[in-house]
């Protein structure tokens, strides 16, 4: 739905665009463009609804603009959506204009409490043709923060709910093509864990799950996915941070359709997902349309003088409804470099890894843990004569970037595990930065 929700800014853009397309002469290709009737037209009804009022466009989220368009009637035709601010008791504005015959017209105000829009969002909740409009609003200087819920489908603006949060995101988790409403709250106290509860609609009004707790506070919150469990079942995935050397996932699902926790230890009173390694969250590593959890798991050292560098491997699994653990990957992850390499599961919890500066040796030690066996070994080559570099002692090219080669040699053990060139270079990947928050 989100996609439907365009900027503005966009639509008018591409409107002055299409009125260009008629120039004829070399004078006309050098004039500025003229703004369209229609551009004109809906500016001239914002400025005539924007007396004493000021912009102010939601902080967060995809929907930042401060005029959106989106469907809120069903009608087929979008509504503009102008957020603003004016000096009043209520002082937060959502002016919507609709289209009629050739211009604009202010349809009706929503006026509300609150100092600043959080994060808006347009989902079909109600199941009725027509998008619900979402939009959370910073309340006081302090941390409180209100969440509402408008339909349309009569024509004007009825508030579905409302609701305090401290974050909030739409999912389907029911998968009957309509959402749901994920809010996260604070404990009774600042000392509690956070509580989870889902907001669906059900015979004309907001049903109100059970509170599911989290296994942190709610300051702690770092990440919040939506994907699935293993067998396709929706989830919403939310990372905590605990003090700041450990993530803890916790997984939240319809199980008999009740809004569950399916990841919380009742004995450790933590979710079952805590690893020692502040970098590393959920993610679907193989691709398959289900996030995948990380497990630590480290690495014996070749020699006991090393036994201070302690490294990992990464046991990637994925949670089922019943909260049992599904094994899909094993990875060594250099998050310094910013490369990892999967590794065959069959050995994988065997392997060590060494470090000199850029070169990395891969062993994997027997069965019986008496003997370290050398299988590979990687190098990331930086140098102005790494093309060259690449080309030496049997190397072979793994991947590229403008500043680094890396290359790879298999090592005397390598047939005995039965690796193989091309099969280490479909194994070597790039770690790429998330996009929304920037970590890994």
């Amino acid at each position: 739905m989100n996609r439907y929700v365009k900027s503005i800014a966009l639509l008018l853009s591409a409107v002055m665009l299409l009125t260009g397309c008629a120039m004829q002469t070399v004078e006309d290709m050098y004039r500025v463009p003229r703004r369209s009737e229609d551009y004109n037209n809906l500016q001239s009804a914002i400025d005539s609804a924007m007396n004493g009022l000021e912009y102010a466009a939601p902080r967060f989220g995809e929907n930042q603009q401060t005029v959106q368009m989106a469907d809120l009637n069903g009608d087929g035709v979008g509504e503009y959506l102008l957020f603003a601010r004016a000096k009043t008791e209520k002082p937060m504005h959502i002016l919507i204009f609709s289209r009629t015959g050739g211009g604009y017209q202010l349809l009706e105000t929503i006026e509300s409490r609150g100092t600043a829009f959080e994060q808006v969002e347009y989902v079909d909740i109600d199941g009725i043709p027509g998008l619900e409009l979402v939009v959370g609003r910073q309340v006081s200087d302090q941390v409180l923060r209100s969440v509402s819920v408008y339909t349309f489908s009569r024509g004007a603006a009825e508030q579905l709910m409302v609701s305090n949060y401290s974050r909030f995101l739409t999912c389907d988790l029911d998968e009957n093509g309509s959402s749901e409403l994920m809010i996260l709250h604070p404990g009774e106290t600042d000392e509690d864990n956070a509580v989870a509860t889902l907001y669906s609609f059900r015979e004309g009004t907001m049903e109100r799950s059970r509170e599911m707790d989290l296994s942190g506070r709610v300051d702690s919150v770092k990440r919040i996915m939506v994907s699935r469990l293993d067998g396709h079942v929706p989830a919403v995935y939310v990372a905590s941070a605990v003090n700041e050397s450990a993530i803890i996932t916790d997984v939240f699902a319809l199980k008999d359709g009740l809004f569950t926790n399916i990841s919380f230890s009742n004995e450790s009173g933590t979710s079952v997902q805590t690893l020692r390694n502040y970098y590393v969250y959920a993610d679907d590593i193989d691709n398959d349309g289900i996030l995948e959890l990380p497990g630590l798991i480290t690495m014996r050292p070749i020699t006991e003088s090393r036994a201070a560098e302690r490294q990992y491997l990464i046991r990637w699994f994925a949670m089922d409804l019943e909260g049992g653990e599904v094994d899909k990957l094993h990875t060594f992850h250099n998050f310094l470099g910013g490369w990892y390499l999967e590794l065959d599961s069959d050995w994988a919890e065997r392997v060590t890894v060494q470090q000199n500066g850029s070169t990395y040796t891969f062993h994997v030690w027997d069965e019986d843990g008496s003997h370290a066996r050398h299988i590979l070994t990687l190098y990331a080559l930086t140098g102005s004569d790494r093309e060259t570099q690449a080309a030496e002692d049997e190397r072979f090219v793994l991947y590229r970037t403008e500043g680094v080669v890396y290359t790879a040699r298999l090592e005397g053990a390598s047939a005995a595990f039965g690796i193989l060139q091309q099969d280490l270079i479909n194994s070597f990947h790039l770690i790429h930065q998330d996009w929304k928050t920037g970590e890994t």
